[in-house]
């Protein structure tokens, strides 16, 4: 069974896994921790994850990202409204109100939604697993915000499932996070003993969360959450995305707005001046070259500015923090620890707010990229039955409130802040088939309350004429969607006693209240009926509290000689027809389908394209097709001005640096232009052309990482043999057995590595990085390995083996007696 964790994100996903070692964030076929939420639609396949990402900017229309900010919605809703506004994809309205993307995909229109997009995303993260694992994945946690309505879990649901998932458990992202700080904590309260009350601020690219955690040994209760969906990390880099367009409008007369290519590059280079000034509080500078019309733009921003400009987003965030502490009923002296994570609690001023709030200086003790994939690798650990993890209860919430409607009234069932999951359940007295309505009440982000209908069938009248008892059951699973358990028909049935000696069956069960039925179409006489919380893996059981009064005197008096005959009840089941937003189980199947078809075609190009592909000499991999080998220069375009700017910024000097940037334009617009239609070979020349830039400056950033492990290593080698030399020397029993010519030997092999060493350490340590090293990591690596291979069977000699001592003569052995035997036969002498 798999054990796996996926962080579904806006902007990336992070995949966990369980082992026997722990838990661990396994790279992508890219050798990437992080895999965009991304997909990308070609003329003969799909393009998911980093590959997609990579060629964003080139097949714009056809690209599609933010999909996850559309789930479950409908396309009149004002927040997809303002998500569209940002995309340059066509999108569409479709039959059942919702949103669909349109794009060009083997050569014909097509229009995909949401939640087919989700499934493909999910396609790519199972096969990244199972590359990881070598077994098939089929059980996943996969995160959530805590602010999903239910429409959006369940379109969520069925993305998994359509892409061959089975979902354990959908988790909200601060309880994933928090579970991945609480589990490893051995310092916790006993259950006895006050909480440990701390914070999680989860600072994502689409909204900012946070919550309140209780935590005692080996439990973990969320207190309350709160978020702000306007404030995440994409508005802020939108926010600076406006302003430089309005700069460059006045300042060079170009309007990024009518060029999506030119604005999506201004979005990139703004996201990274957003990060670099989080650690820099100093003017910085953002420079595009060939941003539009062959103009290069520059321009700069500090962060004082930008944290005035950002003041209503910072204000937002501040509410939302504020509205977290105020409902859980804590004080910040309660509070024990902050924790944040997410790309946007980088921001100085956001730590600045948290401090503020809670009175406490936020903590980064965990991974603020990966602490939510781990977190739901563990609750899948914990669900699995191969593996055994510490008991540690984790007990979530209910953000909004759930009403419940029907015709002849209405109850609020699980109000705010209610655990999850949990089952209640309710008695209602009909003579015919009703529904009841449930709907959210007060404050959601969701246009429509509307949760679902719930019809249950096949009620009706008494042998009387009065009304049947039918008990409902209700509940909020684990993956915080509501739905109605069960609808049971109790009916009264009274039967004369049995004679004397007679032992009949009968599948009804006595009721030894026989309580007068209540008014007709109200719910049990207490209103609410208590339930208990399910337990990991859920149950379905659930406390009745609602069972019939006591029989009293009086009642007695009424039934005469009646009291006599047994009273029981008949329980039956009956169906519930359930209505809820999204699509049917039959759309739903038929997708799936879909999916499996695209993801054979997928295979059966890359397998074509793998048989078509000849082998190239040298560094540059065979491309099969001319449009693949378009692709990968374009990539290694983007790649190489992006990694120029990062992390081969200090491995080549600045002048050069300018030259290769002015290559990679003049080839970006030689793609779109004279590029656009040509030949296998001429764009596997023009990539070789590029890989003699570039690759020399990776090849140095490589050395400069792998150099000092294998330099290590050798003079740990070379100290090793030193001292087994030197023990030789002081009579060491150890080497007593060698030859002074073979040590002598060992001696000539250690000085000329020695004097071998000192000569390319001393070079190696005054070398630059932006030169060439004269010795490669690779190159140390064989010394160590052959001088290993000249000495170690010296060193390693075995000691001969002492003489054999002769056994004295067969007649001078003592006679071997036979053992008696016991005087019990059936035991056994060993």
């Amino acid at each position: 069974m798999s054990v796996v964790g996926f962080d579904f994100g806006n902007e990336s996903c992070y995949i966990a896994v369980a082992r026997a070692g722990g838990i661990e964030t396994i790279a992508n076929d890219f050798s990437q921790r992080q895999t965009p939420s991304c997909v990308a639609f070609g003329p003969k396949n799909r393009l998911l994850g980093v590959a997609a990402k990579n060629q964003q900017v080139t097949n714009l229309k056809n690209t599609v990202v933010n999909f996850k900010r559309l789930m479950g919605r409908k396309y009149r809703d004002p927040h997809v409204t303002r998500v569209l506004a940002d995309l340059p994809n066509t999108f569409v309205e479709t039959e059942d109100g919702g949103v669909g993307v349109k794009v060009q995909y083997m050569g014909e229109d097509a229009v995909f939604r949401p939640e087919q997009l989700t499934a493909m995303l999910f396609t790519k993260l199972k096969e990244t697993a199972e590359a990881a694992l070598k077994i098939k994945v089929v059980d996943v946690v996969i995160s959530v915000p805590c602010f999903f309505t239910d429409a959006e879990r369940r379109a969520l649901l069925d993305a998994a499932q359509m892409a061959g998932l089975n979902v354990l458990r959908l988790m909200n992202e601060t309880t994933a996070t928090a579970l991945a700080y609480g589990i490893y904590k051995q310092d916790l309260p006993a259950a006895e003993e006050p909480p440990r009350n701390v914070v999680f601020v989860d600072c994502g690219q689409s909204a900012v969360q946070a919550a309140i955690c209780a935590f005692n040994k080996g439990k973990l209760k969320v207190l309350s959450t709160s978020w702000d969906t306007t404030a995440g990390g994409a508005e802020f880099d939108r926010l600076l995305t406006d302003h430089f367009v309005a700069e460059f409008r006045t300042k060079y007369r170009v309007d990024a707005e009518k060029n999506a290519r030119a604005r999506l590059r201004l979005a990139t280079e703004c996201a990274k001046l957003k990060k670099q000034m989080s650690a820099n509080s100093t003017r910085l500078p953002i420079n595009i070259e060939c941003f539009m019309e062959d103009k290069d733009v520059s321009g700069y921003m500090e962060r004082a500015t930008f944290e005035e400009m950002a003041a209503p987003l910072l204000t937002a965030v501040g509410a939302a923090l504020r509205r977290c502490l105020e409902n859980s009923g804590l004080a910040t002296s309660d509070i024990y620890a902050v924790e944040i994570v997410g790309g946007g609690s980088r921001v100085p001023a956001i730590k600045g707010l948290i401090e503020q709030v809670f009175g406490h200086s936020p903590s980064t003790t965990l991974n603020q990229d990966e602490a939510v994939a781990r977190g739901c690798a563990l609750q899948c650990a914990m669900l699995s039955p191969t593996f055994k993890v510490r008991e540690f209860s984790v007990t979530d919430l209910q953000p909004y409130p759930i009403r419940l409607l029907w015709e002849t009234g209405d109850m609020e069932i699980f109000p705010r802040n209610h655990e999850v999951s949990f089952s209640k359940m309710l008695t209602f007295h009909q003579v015919e088939p009703f529904t009841i309505t449930c709907k959210y009440s007060g404050d959601i982000p969701y246009p429509d309350p509307f949760i679902g209908s719930f019809t249950v069938q096949n009620v009706t009248p008494g042998a009387d004429g009065e009304s049947q008892k039918v008990k409902v059951k209700v509940r909020i699973n684990i993956h915080g969607v509501f739905t109605v358990a069960s609808a049971t028909l109790l009916e009264r049935v009274e039967e004369a006693p049995a004679p004397a000696g007679d032992a009949t069956t009968t599948p009804m069960e006595t009721d030894p209240a026989a309580a007068p039925a209540a008014e007709q179409g109200g719910p049990a006489a207490d209103g609410t009926a208590d339930g208990d919380r399910d337990t990991s893996p859920p149950s379905d059981a659930a406390m009745e509290t609602d069972a019939a009064k006591p029989e009293t005197p009086a009642d007695s008096k009424e039934q005469g000689d009646v009291k006599k005959d047994k009273v029981k009840v008949r329980k039956t089941e009956l169906p519930v027809e359930t209505v809820v937003p999204g699509m049917s189980p039959r759309e739903v199947g038929s997708l799936t389908e879909k999916e499996g078809q695209m993801i054979a075609s997928d295979k059966q190009e890359k397998d074509r394209q793998a048989s078509a592909c000849p082998v190239w000499p040298g560094y540059i991999t065979a491309i099969c097709t001319e449009q693949d080998s378009k692709n990968a220069v374009e990539e290694y375009v983007y790649d190489l001005r992006s990694r120029l700017q990062d992390d081969l910024a200090e491995f080549e000097r600045d002048e050069v640096k300018t030259s290769i940037n002015a290559e990679l334009d003049t080839t970006e617009n030689w793609l779109y232009e004279e590029g656009e239609e040509c030949l296998k070979h001429v764009y596997i020349d023009r990539l070789a052309d590029l890989k003699k830039l570039g690759e020399p400056i990776k090849n140095r950033l490589r050395e400069f990482g792998e150099r000092p492990g294998a330099l290590e290593a050798l003079s740990a080698s070379i100290q090793q043999c030193d001292k087994a030399v030197n023990a030789y020397r002081a009579d060491d029993q150890r080497y007593a057995h060698l030859d002074t010519a073979e040590i002598e030997k060992v001696e000539k092999h250690l000085t000329e590595k020695r004097q071998w060493l000192d000569k390319n350490l001393g070079t190696l340590c005054n070398l630059a990085k932006t030169q060439d090293p004269p010795t490669s990591a690779q190159q140390i690596w064989a010394e160590k390995q052959a001088f290993e291979n000249l000495v170690n069977p010296i060193l390693n000699k075995p000691k001969p083996k002492p003489p054999k001592v002769e056994e004295p003569p067969a007649a001078d052995k003592p006679e071997e007696k036979p053992a008696e035997k016991p005087a019990d036969a059936n035991m056994d002498v060993e």
